[in-house]
């Protein structure tokens, strides 16, 4: 079994995994961290991205050894100790989910998109959010969210 070492939210971790263990398991099933959902099997939903080097990924399409020498932050990494992030604020705000199991991919996809790109207009958060499906909110309220919290990151 190969050994992989990776730092999850800010944490060093060193396991023995099979080679076939998938990021998303390793994640949830050995870790504890059940933000990551795994919502089709098929790569398509976007509710299990995680942000690998800073890189939104879909974790149950990636292997875990894959992610040896990485820097993986999962949902649970991604709030201030003291409440929520200004991307949750803003969606919990603006109406932006409703049953949430789209939410933990969604504020991960959406923070890398902010990241990279702190004015980002209507059409690019729509863009950026292509890989992630909610099927709860039509969008526009997430897509509201997202505006809204870039406006507050940027100040």
């Amino acid at each position: 079994m190969p050994k992989i070492t990776l730092t999850v939210n800010s944490e060093p971790v060193t396991r023995d995994v099979e080679a076939r263990t998938l990021l998303v398991e390793l994640i949830r099933e050995d870790l504890g961290l059940t933000g990551a959902h795994i919502g089709c099997d098929t790569s398509q939903c976007g509710a299990c991205v995680v942000q690998v080097d800073g890189a939104p990924v879909k974790s149950c399409s990636m292997l875990a050894v894959q992610a040896d020498g990485t820097d993986v932050l999962t949902i649970e990494g991604v709030s201030p100790e003291d409440g929520l992030n200004p991307l949750q604020q803003a969606l919990h705000e603006h109406h932006g989910l409703q049953c949430g199991f789209c939410t933990p991919g969604m504020v991960m996809t959406a923070s890398a998109l902010l990241r990279d790109n702190p004015d980002p207009t209507e059409q690019e958060i729509r863009h950026g959010l292509e890989g992630n499906i909610c099927r709860c909110t039509g969008y526009q309220n997430i897509v509201e969210a997202v505006l809204a919290a870039a406006k507050t990151i940027r100040g």
